[in-house]
Order: C-alpha cells, then structure tokens, then sequence
C-alpha cells in the first residue's frame, strides 16, 4: 500500500542551511495538501507548544506566544505558516518507530538472564569502543554492577537498544521507563537486511516477529545474527511518568502519531529531506503498526510565513 502522509514538522533549521543544499523547494497551500482538512489540528496546535519554547529567534517566540492563547488550531497554521515541499532527489519513505515495554527482572535468574546495562563510566564520548559480540560473548560489562534488569529473551532487548528507549515491567510489580544512554560508537547494520543476504527469508518476509522466532529456534546462529549489528546501546533511567510518552532528541515526550509529526526526535539511521520516522506509540500493538509502515508520501514543512518566502528567493539566487 502507498500511503499519502504529510508531515506538518516545525523545522528549526535555518533557510540558509537549506538554500546551501542542493534541494528542490516549492511553497503551496494547506488546500493542496491531501488530508489536512480532515486532520486534527488542535492536537498539533497542543504538541507544538509544548516545544515551541525551545525555539530561540524572535519570530517563532512571538508564533509561540500567539500560540499558546490560541484554541483553533487550524486557523493559527493557516495564518502564519506556509507549507513548503522540500525535496533532495531520494524516494520518500515513511517508516515508523515505538516504545517496546518488556517484562523483565531486577536480578538474574534462569530465565531472566540477558542484561540491559547502563552505559560504564570508561564508554568514550567519541569513536568506536568494543563491538556488540565482544561486549556480549566476552562479557566485558559482567561483576560490574551495570545491569539495570535483566530479560527473558535477547531479541526483545535487541529491538529495545533499536528503538532507543522503553518501559519495563518488573517482577515484582514495579515499573520503570529508560532512555538513551549513549552507545558504542559503531554504526548501525540490519539484521533483516542480513537474512535476506543468507537467503533465509525473502525482503518482504521478514519482521521483528520473523526474527525473533528465527533466533528462537536457532539460538547459536540467532547470536551471531544479532552480532551482525555491531552498534551496542545503553541506557539511563528517566524519571517519567508512564502515562505520558518517551524523552525525544529534544529531551520532549513524544506523542503518538505526532512525532515526527512535530519535530521533536531524530535519530540517525533516519536522514534525507523527504525520509521521517512517525511516532507510533507504545507497547506490543504500536510494536505491530510500527511493522506495517514503510511507505511512501510527501514531507511538507510548515515554516512562518516570511522564512518560507526567505528560503525560495535564496534558493532561486
């Protein structure tokens, strides 16, 4: 299925910084854009001033001031943003991401005994430290006192570090959210995209449910397909409530189906102009949606009206 999204992203970049790239930029209006009158706008209207705050120059402070007495969502972007479609040449593709909840336990046990670790105190800031198979077939983090809990399955915390971020469920009744920690250093490299190269499953085959059960009926063979991704990520725990959702990049909670709706992450596997990560939300079930999204559509930014002209006249020079 290819799917007609638009993204209403409130881009802090500069249109100086998207002038210098080599970008096909077209302003057009809110009833060119394929869904936006059926659209919830006051639940944009809402997230995007919960962020606005954090954005600097004087004309969005004074878009987040009006904003922040504004109840019609609608006629605020209406009247103070344009939508521009900015586009790098590459295909479009929409995919989605999600907060995975685990059952896990405070210490090990025989069936809980695969760690997920706070980041140790001699991780680099900067360049590469030991690869996912050193840290997990040498041990190199054991008898350290870094384990934050402790899983019953490895794919589970294998998709927890792809995500960045989770809840957990403890044994004993407790609960607890955790965020990105830092990581590695070793860029990501995907385990699907590794089956498909074995020829053990077709591309459109393969899911997060396919590898797991894959790694659970081969464990040795499942291990050295996790170790095929060398990027190992650690995490920190965050004082959040669970009723509301995970940290982003902009250290704001994200809200389902509107980051990246509005920008409040980014992550790096997820890069070009017409390519965005949505929000899908949490638990097992935003787990299967996130699987079924991987479509194409239109990135459209709305940016205040003046910026929007700025960045097509700079565009034409």
């Amino acid at each position: 299925m290819i799917a007609r999204y638009f993204a209403v992203l409130i881009s802090i970049c500069s249109a100086q910084a998207w002038a210098e790239q080599t970008l096909e930029i077209k302003v057009s209006t809110f009833n060119q854009l394929q869904g936006w009158s059926i659209d919830d706008h006051n639940a944009a209207l809402s997230v995007f001033v919960q962020t606005c705050p954090d954005l600097k120059s004087q004309d969005w402070q004074t878009l987040c001031a009006i904003a922040q007495h504004t109840k019609d969502g609608k006629t605020f972007f209406e009247s103070f943003f344009k939508p521009v479609l900015i586009s790098d040449g590459s295909d479009p593709l929409f995919t989605g991401y999600y907060e995975p909840e685990l059952i896990v336990s405070r210490v090990k046990t025989a069936k809980y005994q695969f760690p997920i670790y706070r980041a140790p105190n001699d991780l680099p800031k900067s360049g590469k430290w030991f690869t996912r198979q050193q840290i997990v077939e040498d041990k190199i983090l054991s008898n350290r006192g870094l384990e934050i809990a402790w899983a019953s399955d490895p794919v589970n915390v294998f998709f927890l570090q792809i995500q960045g971020f989770g809840r957990l469920r403890f044994t004993d009744g407790s609960s607890l959210r955790i965020g990105y920690g830092g990581s590695n250093g070793h860029k990501y490299r995907s385990v699907g995209k590794e089956m498909v190269r074995r020829g053990i499953y077709d591309e459109h085959q393969v899911s997060a449910t396919v590898i797991k059960n894959w790694v659970s009926r081969n464990p040795n063979d499942g291990r050295a397909l996790l170790n095929h991704n060398p990027s190992f990520v650690f995490f920190r725990e965050l004082d959040v409530s669970l009723h509301k959702g995970p940290l982003g990049a902009m250290n704001r909670s994200l809200t389902s189906m509107r980051s990246l709706m509005i920008a409040h992450d980014t992550g790096s596997v997820i890069k070009g102009a017409q390519r965005a990560d949505i929000f899908i939300g949490s638990g097992d079930n935003a787990g299967r949606e996130t699987a079924k999204i991987k479509d194409k559509g239109s990135i459209y930014v709305l940016l205040p009206i003046k910026r929007a002209l700025s960045l097509i006249s700079q565009a034409r020079q």
